[in-house]
């Protein structure tokens, strides 16, 4: 019973210690090149976990869950290829390409309206399109292929149409609801197509924007999470489940803005619960509401969800600082699996949340330069409560046998001493 107690301390204490490795080696890639540690064995992960039926395993959880599981592993490789070399971009332009087909197959469109305009709505067609431009920036322009161009400049004009004729910037997602999170993507979408081909949505794009700075959440100062669908009005205080998505987005349509409504958000919604690590609120500070199927539980009012993906918005800010902290922070709390050839997080028990965060860990800008990092607000010293915590629990776990050792050297020191001291006695 002894050993058997040995063993188990020992293996509390190396997990502990792996533990302690994993919250200070380097998570994030330094900067928009330069490869994600483990995120190529991440992503073979998920493509079999794809092919696996992951998917429909998702979208029994929300209502995108098949969609956001399949355009997120096609983002994250087109991040990885624009982060590799030009003769290493050929795999990460294949299986952009694959997920890009499944996107616009009748399961992709499956839980979308087409009576909506755009058809299918604008979060289909924002995240479609998205990728599509993904595509080509992996492909020379002189190597294009034609019909995928069609395809992107097509798309891009129906968006823009469909944004002219509004009298919302924030077009419908389904019926009769919307959000503006769904816009703001179909609008970088619409930038991407101007950095790509030649420039035609300029003045739609300023337009967006004008009616964006009229319409933010009174109460943040930031876009709301939900609206009026005819008129744009904010019905709901900005989330973090949205905000933290929005700025993966910003950035592109307008970098000025996006960099003042980003260090709002970082001051309203980041936050370090019990100084153990930076984490996201789903609500901003000093308010809480209630969770959903996008936000998870809110232990201490953080929502999991979000703070992966502010580990992507953090980066596309060049906010290394939050981006280093959250991704390590992940690396301790996980629960990361890895093999020589994948690997997987939760116990690879949830693959979209794999995706989300192989999609944040290889964010880069694709159409605005990288910014100017922004003052840090994550102390070099955050890791020390946590590395703390790993020492006590490796320690631990020896407490039973130190203290056995402590009593037989107590207990034994008067029985050597005694024969001596009655050699002494007259």
């Amino acid at each position: 019973m002894r050993w058997a107690g040995r063993v188990a301390a020992g293996l509390v204490s190396l997990a502990a210690l792996l533990g302690a490795v994993r919250l200070v080696a380097p998570a994030t890639a330094p900067g928009p090149t330069g490869d994600a540690p483990g995120v190529a064995r991440q992503l073979t992960f998920l493509r079999q976990a794809l092919d696996g039926g992951a998917g429909d395993d998702a979208q029994a959880l929300f209502p995108e869950g098949w969609f956001f599981a399949h355009v997120l592993y096609g983002l994250a490789r087109v991040d990885s290829g624009l982060r590799a070399a030009h003769g290493e971009r050929d795999t990460a332009l294949r299986e952009a390409r694959w997920a890009l087909e499944r996107l616009e197959s009748p399961a992709g469109r499956a839980p979308f309206s087409p009576d909506l305009a755009p058809a299918y709505g604008v979060f289909y067609q924002g995240w479609t399109n998205w990728l599509r431009g993904g595509v080509l920036a992996l492909q020379a322009p002189q190597h294009r292929d034609p019909a995928e161009v069609r395809r992107f400049a097509g798309a891009s004009a129906a968006l823009a149409a469909a944004f002219d004729a509004s009298a919302s910037p924030y077009l419908p997602a389904y019926p009769g609801q919307a959000w503006p999170v769904d816009s703001t993507v179909a609008v970088a979408s619409l930038r991407l197509h101007d950095s790509l081909l030649p420039p035609r949505f300029d003045p739609a794009v300023r337009r967006w924007l004008d009616g964006v700075r009229q319409r933010l959440d009174p109460r943040t100062g930031l876009m709301p999470h939900r609206v009026d669908l005819a008129t744009g009005a904010p019905a709901e205080v900005a989330r973090a489940t949205s905000q933290s998505l929005i700025h993966r987005f910003i950035g592109e349509i307008d970098p000025a803005f996006a960099r003042a409504q980003y260090l709002r958000f970082r001051e309203l919604y980041v936050v370090s619960p019990l100084s153990l690590g930076p984490a996201t609120r789903e609500y901003p500070r000093g308010t809480d509401g209630p969770a959903d199927v996008d936000s998870g539980p809110l232990p201490l009012g953080v929502s999991f969800s979000a703070t992966v993906v502010t580990l992507g918005a953090a980066q596309v800010q060049g906010d290394a600082a939050l981006a280093s902290a959250l991704a390590n922070y992940g690396e301790l709390v996980g629960l990361p699996v890895d093999t020589p050839h994948t690997k997987r997080y939760a116990l690879g028990l949830l693959p979209v949340g794999d995706a989300f965060l192989a999609w944040s860990k290889t964010a880069r800008p694709w159409v605005s330069p990288a910014p100017e990092p922004p003052p840090a607000t994550v102390s070099g010293w955050w890791r020390l409560p946590l590395l703390s915590l790993l020492a006590l629990v490796a320690a631990l776990p020896w407490l039973p046998e130190l203290l056995r050792w402590r009593r037989r050297r107590l207990s034994g020191a008067p029985a050597r001493a005694r024969p001596a001291a009655v050699g002494l006695l007259p």
